[in-house]
């Protein structure tokens, strides 16, 4: 009997990719037992506000970077296709009719955004199509009760996973860049190479 192919669905902004994505990502790969993990950076995020600091294409190509030398990570451009803002439901559909049915999509998010699930566009939907594994961070904690609230059915849909406690994030490290502060070890080599090379986060 053939086992079924899973494949982890990683979202995000990724400005820029870091550590803390690139161990998030392993881990679940391992916990899951998942073939693969497809890293696919959004256009524009429609819960998010903040200003960007390098382009849909510069942040594309620096998770290229990033996942290069992990023969599990992949990076799809899909979602720079579409005119923003970038809806999980569409890009879920759109891998789904692509990989057909008998891969099994589990998409991965952190606690801070799977507690905004039910703000979500058409989110219902979403935990109907794919099944979902919640990772811990620092510093934010996850009431499964009180999504299954107001998403009835999401507990049974959904995983959770004790992942790398690492507290960094994108825009402390854009910050520090923009201070020219260092984020060696917080950012892979070659992204760092490709933020000096192309002047990034020098504004803020």
């Amino acid at each position: 009997m053939t086992s079924v192919a899973r494949i982890g669905i990683y979202g995000g902004t990724f400005d820029p990719i870091h550590i803390g994505h690139l161990a998030i990502a392993e881990d679940a790969r391992h916990t899951l037992g998942l073939s693969q993990v497809l890293f696919i950076p959004t256009a524009r995020q429609p819960l998010k506000d903040e200003v960007q600091g390098a382009t849909p294409l510069q942040r594309l190509e620096m998770v290229r970077l990033a996942c290069a030398t992990n023969p599990h990570f992949a990076v799809s451009d899909l979602e720079l296709r579409r005119p923003p803002p970038s809806y999980t439901i569409d890009t879920l559909l759109a891998l789904r009719a692509d990989l057909g049915s008998a891969i099994d999509l589990v998409f991965l998010l952190g606690v801070d955004a799977a507690r905004d699930l039910p703000r979500w566009y058409r989110a219902t939907e979403i935990i109907r199509l794919v099944r979902l594994a919640v990772i811990s961070r620092p510093g934010y904690s996850l009431s499964l009760q009180a999504l299954e609230t107001n998403m009835p059915g999401i507990s049974e849909r959904c995983v959770t996973i004790d992942g790398p406690r690492l507290d960094v994030s994108s825009s402390d490290l854009r910050a520090r860049l923009f201070a020219g502060r260092p984020v060696r070890y917080q950012i892979p080599d070659p992204v760092i190479d490709y933020i000096a090379a192309h002047g990034l986060y020098r504004e803020l």
